[in-house]
Order: C-alpha cells, then structure tokens, then sequence
C-alpha cells in the first residue's frame, strides 16, 4: 500500500513538473483582464503557470516601488502612468519589441503608446486595450450632433450635460482646433488657452442642463429625454443604444480622448520569456476577441474584430470606422502643474454665475 501512494505521488509530481515546465508567470493586473478560460489554455499551450495579484494603477506603482520592480514578470498599468513614474523610480526595464508580434496589433495604438513611455530613447510599454469617452446623443432630436462644440450650443439649449472634469477642457479644446497634449511642456501657454476654454464654459453655461457627477445619473437624464447632447463614456452610449436606438454613443469629428491599458515588464522580472509570450498570446485575434467578449473592454489586435459577437462588432462598427480610430486622441502622461491650472478653470467654471 505505501509502495503504491509513493508511486502515485512520484507519477503526481512528474505531471506537475512536465505541465508547469516553463516556470510560472507572475502577473500583476486589473480584475478581469486575465479570463480563467485563457488563463487554462495558455498553461496548456506553454507549460507555463500563470499566477494572478489583481491590482490597479496606484496599487500596481506601489507594489514595484517597494520591491524597486521585482515580485512580479508583467505588469499592466495605463499607458499616462509610465513614463514619469519609470524616470523617477526606474521600476521598468525597456521593451524588446523584437519579441512582440508586431503584426497583431493596431498600429496607431502601438505607436502611440511607445511614444507616450518614452523615457531617455527607450520605451516601456505595448497596447493590451482601450476604452474612449466622447459624445452621447439622441439623434432623434439632434441628428447633427458631430462634436465637442456641439456642447456649446445654442440649438440644444436646456438639453446638454457634462462633466466639469479636465476631459471636457481638453474636448473643447481639440475641437477647436487646438492641440493641448501638445502645451504640456509649456504651462504658460497652457494655462492660456484653459482659460479661453473655461471662458467659453462660462460664456454657454445657460445653456446647460447640468454637470453630471456619476454614470448612472447621466444615463438617467438621457434615457428620460432630458438631454439630447452629453460627453460621456462609449460604454455607457452603447448600454443606452440597446435601450433606446436613438441613442448611441458618437465619436467626434475632432477625436474620441482614449485610454489605453498597457503591458509592461518590471525591472526585476524573472521570467521575462513567459511575459513576451503572454503578451503575444493576449493579442492573438481569437483570443483578444474572447477577452472583448467576456469583459467589454476592446482590445488592441488588429485582426480580433472576425471573432467578436454581433452586438459588440455592431457597437464598434457604429461609432468607429478606421479613420475614426485612427483619430483618438490618447491621454499623454500628465504633468503635476497641468493638472493644477485645470482644477483652478474648472473651479472658475462652477463658481461663475
């Protein structure tokens, strides 16, 4: 009998050596972003063990400062939280983008995000999804809604909402021709056209229904036809689309603002060949469509939208065509004193009467 249980123990771990034979995987990520279902299929395809801590962007930055990048072979922070945070604290090594399946990813995304975490000629980081906020609109009583500017005006008097929040400054502003991302470097000119920004807020604000404070209480103003015209999330347009078809988010003519998840390997990262394959495992198209489907974030594969659902292919197809995509505006890292110069406009902003 114990001759028998040695032998079942001896078979137990020789299986478990051969199916974990490419070590583990640690992976330091948001809920949601690593589905079981991958997960399983990967450690079958790789023999490589994927271990999971959930996180987010400040948990993520805290967690890699204490151990100075080590504990963990990926990372996936966004995109505006690391350059700044890798010159101060170098918690990142630079991407080996000879190990990443180029081909798989959307290259607009791609290329804005090895410029967005550049530091000293290197960059830190490639897409895994994103996520856009631009207009939400009831196209039954404002079919020509096409932009930013159009929360300034006049023809939907009573009927717009927005947040005072930093992505409407920068809205209005691309859409008046501007580029802010661009004034980043220069807080004097910057604060300059916040002000002539705020200024048009201020000169419009009659013309405002309210300034929204919470998804829900958004999606409650438009569902009940009381707005016409609100900045919002596409998500939350797309929820409403199912609803109502009249309303549907839109992506402006001047630029939906994106976010973007990202990969990135620490510093001290022991199992760097398991993080470039995961990396290029998560953006093959069925398995990135899989995650869009489970999660409802969309994905930076190229080639993923053949195996998304109807009803998220449709969302994506309405609100985007390529030239669309190929125009969002994604957030840059943002400087301490940006940041402060919009809060002091915002302030201005709700305080005018």
């Amino acid at each position: 009998m114990k001759r028998q249980l040695f032998l079942t123990f001896i078979l137990v771990v020789f299986f478990v050596t051969n199916v974990f034979a490419g070590g583990t995987l640690r992976l330091l990520t948001w809920k949601g972003y690593a589905p079981k279902k991958l997960i399983d299929k990967f450690e079958k395809e790789t023999g490589i063990r994927v271990e999971v801590t959930y996180s987010n962007n400040e948990e993520m930055i805290a967690k890699l400062r204490a151990t100075r990048g080590g504990g963990f072979d990926l990372a996936q922070p966004s995109q505006d939280r690391i350059s700044s945070v890798q010159a101060k604290y170098k918690i990142y090594r630079p991407m080996d983008y000879s190990k990443i399946k180029t081909e798989l990813f959307i290259l607009s995304m791609l290329e804005a995000v090895k410029k967005n975490t550049l530091v000293k000629g290197k960059s830190y980081a490639v897409p895994f999804c994103w996520g856009t906020s631009g207009l939400i609109v009831n196209k039954k009583y404002a079919p020509d809604a096409k932009d930013y500017t159009d929360l300034l005006n006049p023809k939907y008097k009573g009927r717009i909402s927005y947040r005072l929040k930093r992505p409407t400054l920068i809205g209005l502003a691309f859409s008046l021709g501007y580029n802010p991302f661009e004034l980043y470097s220069n807080p004097k000119e910057y604060k300059a056209l916040m002000e002539k920004i705020g200024q048009k807020l201020i000169d419009t604000k009659d013309l405002v229904k309210n300034y929204w404070t919470n998804g829900d209480s958004l999606l409650q103003l438009l569902r009940s036809e009381e707005v016409y015209v609100a900045m919002g999330w596409d998500g939350g347009g797309w929820k409403l689309h199912k609803e109502n078809p009249n309303i549907d988010f839109v992506a402006p003519k001047s630029g939906a603002l994106g976010w973007i998840d990202t990969f990135a390997i620490p510093a001290k990262a022991k199992n760097i060949d398991a993080a470039y394959k995961w990396i290029n495992f998560m953006l093959k198209p069925e398995n990135a469509a899989y995650f869009t489907n489970t999660e409802g974030y969309f994905t930076a594969s190229k080639d993923a939208e053949k195996f998304l659902k109807p009803d998220v292919k449709d969302n994506l197809k309405r609100s985007f065509s390529k030239k669309d995509i190929d125009n969002i505006k994604w957030y840059p890292p943002v400087p301490a004193k940006i940041e402060s110069i919009e809060a002091k406009i915002l302030d201005k902003v709700k305080s005018a009467r």
